[in-house]
């Protein structure tokens, strides 16, 4: 029996699926070896070697792992085909003790065509993409690990955090906040006439005056342009007809489907990427078991398999007619700084059509197949076309001519929107007479309305990835994760759940970071060094662009702590009392959290946890708390320890079982609250909120 490792558990049940008993699937859970993290883990002096160790999670893992390979008859590394993916085989290589030959094998998506066709095809590891990857590990410890703790210092607030790209992300955010505070509107009137012919109404704009384009900024200059337009006549000066056709968007990229996902799936980036992992990996399907869905969503190409791109073109002859198959083939170009490692994202299958799997996967799972699927089939589909009319409408009063704008667009094929559309690609035409050249049209009413410019929009997750991806931040691995940890960090906020705003917090690490890091923080120092360790996998010596940066970001670092400059945020002031002393207590932030303190502290040493509680102690009544541990898990503590040590990893409902009388426990199944019982043997759950009982099978 051969064994294949893999780094998802998931993957390893898809791919042992299609391989059968003569293959032994085993995942290592991720990177089985990382640098320390209780220390840099760099030798700075030994050209930058890092001390690599099998993460203490991993350990017992690697040798379930040895004792497999010692009765195989051979050994693949099948994980992700990425810098990633390269460097947690080259680790298991290392580990394992396995022979530096032919052993890795990649494919783009988990099919079994695919899978048969990489174990044809082996080769070794290749180690420049282990060095790119490893040249971003070891240049994002140097930098976070110095200037995490450095931030913290400076700001007084424990764990804070800085990195190479999180922290430009972050003052994109806050330059675009200060935008927007700093903005002035200014007044502006637009003027609408609705105009009769024919027993149609038209509706027209007012845009030029005397064929220049017209900015109307006053009121009194509104009141002006209506004593001529009101008793003038309205002659159609110029009909313009043509055809226009609207050519299709490329697949997917991650950057792009992050973007679609965010707009029109309502899901955060990090959302989209945990679910397309999931459609990469298998879901599983009603009657058939776990089954891969799409190729790997982690990619900046827009390049097509061939093999694919033909089955598309049948797919789409047979289901909509050959008229919807263009004579040749769509390709398009991916950008100039993209890798190009990889096929751009789309189905595995497209005879598995989304409808096919309605009901047989998640709701989540299944709206981002379709979104892919949609966008994968209008990719290969023919142009849309339109039937287009743009009328100058001439408003006449003695010398005085004004015109007024009439115009549109009617689809008269649909093309690729069959399948997939955006809004701006609509009809936006009204139902037009066949107006000419000289036909005199009458005036029903003049419709003049102030506005006034609006400052530029707070980023929402879609906006700030694909301004990310133009200013040549980040790579689409890292995309999802960069907003989590501003999210995480509490440097951002989501106020009405998509547009993001810069915190306090976020706004003074930006500010301490640009006073101290002008490079770190500027775009393009940022976007160059990407280039720069994207070269270590053409064979640039990865060690030398470190060389290159660090001095000067240790002399950085050095005047920054010699600088006795520092920020002190204001304590955020809570309506709650301070039952010792009557003070509003204020927030503070400590070692393990938020908590509440008294204002008049030495004289009131009062501490309250800070969030609010989540029920009542079983043992002495009084009221819960969620805590995080060390490790960073969360639990329901008392409130009232050291007396009481009542911990639980549950939330306490408020009832008891009305089966058995044993405590009820709250869980939230499908939005839904409820209370379930926690003896094993009963299983009685009831909704939160007058639901119906039921008793679980």
């Amino acid at each position: 029996m051969k064994l294949i490792i893999v780094e998802s558990p998931h993957k390893a049940v898809t791919i042992q699926k299609y391989l059968g008993k003569d293959y032994k699937i085993m995942a290592s859970k991720g990177h089985v070896c990382d640098l320390p993290e209780r220390e840099m883990g760099i030798d700075v002096d030994n050209n930058f070697l890092p001390k690599y160790i099998i993460t203490a999670d991993h350990k017992a893992l690697i040798n379930s792992i040895k004792d497999a390979v010692k009765n195989a008859d051979g050994v693949y590394l099948a994980t992700d085909p990425d810098r990633e993916g390269e460097a947690i085989s080259w680790h298991l290589q290392t580990v394992l003790g396995l022979p530096d030959e032919e052993i890795r094998i990649v494919f783009n998506e988990i099919s079994k065509r695919a899978v048969l066709d990489a174990l044809q095809n082996p080769r070794k590891i290749d180690k420049r993409l282990v060095d790119a990857q490893q040249a971003r590990r070891v240049l994002d410890r140097l930098v976070g690990y110095n200037l995490s703790p450095l931030l913290s210092r400076k700001i007084n607030r424990p764990k804070l955090s800085g990195g190479r790209v999180q922290s430009v992300a972050l003052k994109m955010i806050v330059e675009r906040e200060r935008e927007i505070s700093a903005f002035v509107p200014e007044e502006y009137w637009t003027l609408t006439a609705m105009l009769h012919s024919e027993g149609i109404d038209i509706k027209a704009t007012l845009q030029d005056r005397g064929g220049k384009k017209i900015k109307i900024t006053s009121k009194g200059q509104m009141d002006e342009v209506l004593s001529v337009v009101n008793g003038a006549t309205y002659i159609v000066d110029s009909v313009k007809r043509g055809v226009s056709k609207s050519h299709p968007q490329p697949p997917f990229t991650t950057s792009t489907m992050t973007q679609d996902g965010s707009t029109k799936l309502n899901m955060t980036a990090p959302q989209v990427m945990q679910v397309a992992q999931k459609l990469y990996e298998g879901v599983p399907v009603e009657g058939e078991g776990q089954v891969a869905l799409i190729t790997y969503m982690r990619t900046d190409s827009v390049r097509i398999a061939t093999e694919a791109q033909y089955s598309a073109r049948n797919f789409i002859a047979g289901k909509y007619g050959d008229k919807y198959v263009p004579k040749t083939p769509n390709f398009y170009k991916s950008k100039n700084d993209a890798q190009d490692a990889h096929e751009a994202i789309r189905p595995i299958d497209v005879n598995r059509t989304p409808e096919s799997l309605k009901g047989k996967i998640p709701t989540a799972e299944y709206r981002l197949y379709k979104l892919i699927y949609d966008r994968f089939l209008a990719s290969q589909m023919t142009d849309a076309t339109y039937d287009t009319l743009n009328v100058r409408v001439s408003a006449k009063r003695g010398d005085e001519d004004y015109g007024f704008k009439v115009g549109g667009k009617t689809k008269t094929f649909a093309g690729y929107t069959a399948v997939y559309s955006n809004p701006d690609e609509e009809d936006s035409a009204n139902m037009l007479p066949n107006i000419q050249e000289g036909d005199v049209l009458s005036l029903n009413s003049l419709k003049p309305e102030q506005k006034f410019t609006k400052p530029p929009q707070r980023y929402t997750d879609a906006s700030l990835v694909k301004a990310m991806e133009e200013n040549g931040i980040g790579r689409p691995s890292t995309y999802a994760s960069i907003l989590s940890v501003l999210s995480k960090r509490e440097y951002t906020e989501k106020k009405d759940k998509k547009s993001i705003s810069p915190t306090e917090l976020g706004e003074i690490v930006c500010d301490t970071m640009q006073k101290y890091f002008v490079d770190i923080m500027d775009y393009k120092f940022t976007a160059d060094m990407e280039v720069k360790l994207d070269k270590i996998e053409e064979g640039v010596e990865w060690q030398k662009i470190i060389a290159d940066f660090y001095p000067g970001f240790i002399s950085k670092l050095l005047s920054a702590r010699n600088d006795n400059a520092n920020y002190k945020m204001k304590d955020e002031i809570s309506d709650v009392k301070c039952d010792k002393c009557g003070a509003n207590m204020v927030i503070k932030e400590g070692k393990y959290g938020k908590f509440l303190a008294c204002p008049n502290f030495p004289e009131c040493k009062n501490i309250k946890p800070f969030d609010k509680p989540v029920g009542k102690c079983p043992i002495c009544g009084k009221d819960l708390y969620k805590k995080t541990s060390k490790k960073g898990n969360a639990f329901v503590g008392c409130s009232g320890y050291p007396a009481c040590n009542y911990v639980s990893w549950d939330v306490p409902a408020p009832v008891t079982c009305a089966k058995c009388g044993s405590p009820m426990r709250v869980k939230v199944v499908k939005g839904a609250t409820q209370y379930e019982c926690t003896k094993k043997t009963c299983q009685y759950v009831v909704l939160a909120k007058g639901g119906e009982e039921s008793d679980e099978d």
